[in-house]
């Protein structure tokens, strides 16, 4: 199954490295990968391969969520699926 992680917030040293280790910790493959920064904001956005994770969907989820609040971003983490009947024009 594919998933879309998408992260924002303030700059700072480190967001890629944190973001990437909790996924390769939970053996979450990542297919693509778009980061940019705006005036001081960063913005990436990743398509992911999580069929070869042990981990509930769910509790990647909630984790990313975690993370995302230690370290003062949001991170979102949706089924591809779900990410794409979103945003159908």
């Amino acid at each position: 199954m594919k998933g879309i992680i998408t992260v924002v917030g303030k700059d700072q040293v480190g967001i890629i490295a944190k973001v990437c280790t909790l996924l390769a910790d939970n053996d979450v493959n990542i297919l693509d990968i778009s980061q940019t920064i705006v005036q001081g904001y960063f913005n990436m956005m990743m398509i992911v391969d999580v069929s070869q994770s042990d981990s509930i969907f769910e509790q990647l989820v909630e984790d990313l969520d975690n993370l995302g609040k230690q370290i003062g971003v949001i991170i979102k983490f949706q089924h591809e699926d779900i990410f794409n009947s979103m945003h159908r024009i």
